[in-house]
């Protein structure tokens, strides 16, 4: 967990990372919207054996669902990477490991049949029912929120931000003097 907090303090501190914003129920729907948008696309390259494609589409069908669900409960993060981070510490514990591992996987197969050449073996079927499973899983738990609950995690994520921001200082300060003034690496 050590090392998923560290690496959230990082999402905390990127421009385009973890935010909290308004709840809002009608970015809910949109990505809800564009969620099932995805499965469709995932469906269709997946009968016209357009594996790569129905693989990325399944991603972002994952992907969406998760941010439909940060959007109603006040959250935004425009990294992919952080999401999946964010959305492990937050349901960890009232989603399967699974589930969890499902989203990771995704990712990283998403980024093998997009940018990489080699052919790609997937049981599209599976793929499919997986898919669609985690969709409504996500969606169940949309359903489930009410203002306590999303106080509730809005509030974890404040503690968690106040907590990594006083306890690993000196940790982002290194990181800062290990950047150099055009922002990359040295």
């Amino acid at each position: 967990m050590q090392g998923n907090k560290k690496y959230l303090l990082w999402c905390l501190n990127q421009s385009k990372g973890i935010r909290l914003v308004n709840p809002s129920q009608n970015l809910a729907k949109a990505y809800m919207q564009k969620s099932r948008t995805a499965m469709k696309s995932m469906e269709v390259n997946a009968k016209a054996n357009i594996v790569e494609w129905a693989v990325s589409a399944s991603y972002y069908a994952k992907y969406f669902a998760v941010y439909a669900l940060f959007s109603r409960i006040g959250i935004k993060c425009e990294i992919h990477d952080c999401t999946i981070a964010l959305f492990n510490f937050l349901f960890g514990d009232d989603v399967s490991s699974e589930v969890i591992q499902e989203l990771k996987q995704s990712k990283k197969d998403r980024v093998e049949v997009q940018y990489y050449t080699r052919e790609v073996k997937m049981d599209t079927a599976k793929l499919l029912s997986q898919t669609k499973f985690f969709v409504l899983e996500i969606e169940k738990i949309i359903d489930s929120l009410n203002l306590e609950k999303i106080s509730f995690l809005q509030n974890r994520l404040k503690e968690l931000m106040s907590e990594l921001k006083s306890k690993d200082q000196d940790d982002t300060a290194r990181v800062k003097l290990q950047v150099n003034p055009s922002g990359l690496a040295i």
